[in-house]
């Protein structure tokens, strides 16, 4: 028998993204607050060394720091990469240097991007200085960029208050990872017959469970699963949560539901949304259906059957 060809592989591109808010401590506040209203602040450790950037607690003695200095907006670079192709987000559009910086004043460097014509004009020691943003805000970015200084070294450390007006006291980090997910034979194989309307699971030849979505091999026995076994497409609420926080470019009104679903054949519940219902009538045991993406690819939620609700003991062993 010839064995049935390996399907296409399939590809496409996803984007994690997950902006994160965290307040801030009185250090990094007058850091940051400094930065917008163009002055440097670094903090000073309990055997006189000078941090930049600061930080709340000394990496050696783990002391508390609250002793701000201002430091000079010139420096020393003490290394270097060159970035011949710069990303979505770096500091700057054309190909730069990563420099850490040792400002004047400082005993330790900072890293930020050296604007420079090409490699050959970036040195370890070469002088540089903080070329300011346009519009300031109170962030990282406040510093556009280093750029060459003809300058010589000097300038020492100065007690600073870290006082300013309307300091700022928060700040979004945005984590975001873009790449391209391949799927795999299995998956693949799942995502294909989803198209059309076909739910396929995976047997294990050992313990003979059905994994839905397909991984290719057992998670309990650790073997290859090849044979191709098809289930629901209804099946049962097992567990559920009530979402009340809307998230970012997901079109859909909270409160709404995110349920693990055992359909009918399948030994393990995947995860969807429960629509067509109000939230708070959503329970275990509920008997449901998938309603199908515009495109006919995916189930886009799912919903009620109408059918009396399973009993526990048929589901509990998927909890």
């Amino acid at each position: 028998m010839t064995p049935a060809p390996s399907p296409e592989a399939l590809q496409a591109p996803l984007v994690v993204e997950f902006p994160f808010t965290r307040s801030l401590g009185p250090v990094q506040s007058a850091f940051l607050t400094g930065l917008r209203e163009r002055t440097v602040l670094g903090v000073r450790t309990t055997d006189g060394r000078v941090l930049m950037p600061p930080v709340e607690y000394d990496p050696v003695t783990a002391d508390e720091l609250s002793d701000l200095v201002e430091v000079a907006p010139t420096g020393t670079v003490t290394t270097w990469a060159w970035n011949p192709s710069p990303r979505r987000g770096q500091p700057l559009p054309t190909p730069f240097a990563w420099v850490l910086v040792r400002l004047d004043g400082a005993d330790t460097a900072l890293l930020h991007a050296l604007d420079a014509p090409g490699p050959d004009a970036v040195r370890t020691g070469m002088r540089v200085r903080i070329r300011w943003a346009g519009e300031r805000v109170g962030a990282i970015t406040d510093i556009a960029c280093f750029e060459p200084y003809d300058g010589n070294a000097g300038g020492r450390a100065v007690p600073h208050r870290g006082e300013f007006t309307d300091p700022v006291d928060g700040i979004v980090a945005p984590a975001r990872l873009d790449y391209t997910y391949a799927p795999g034979r299995a998956q693949s194989r799942y995502l294909k017959a989803l198209a059309g309307r076909t739910i396929y699971g995976e047997r294990c030849p050992s313990c003979r469970k059905v994994y839905v979505p397909p991984r290719g091999a057992c998670p309990t026995c650790g073997v290859a699963t090849d044979e191709q076994v098809e289930v629901g497409p209804r099946g049962t609420v097992t567990t559920f949560c009530i979402v009340n926080i809307k998230a970012r470019n997901l079109d859909i009104e909270v409160p709404y539901v995110y349920a693990h679903i055992a359909l009918d054949g399948a030994d393990l519940a995947l995860h969807a949304r429960i629509g067509d219902i109000p939230y708070d009538e959503v329970r275990m045991g509920l008997r449901v259906e998938p309603v199908w993406s515009e495109d006919g690819r995916y189930p886009d939620h799912y919903r009620p059957t109408g059918e009396p609700d399973a009993d526990y003991d048929a589901y509990k062993e998927l909890l």
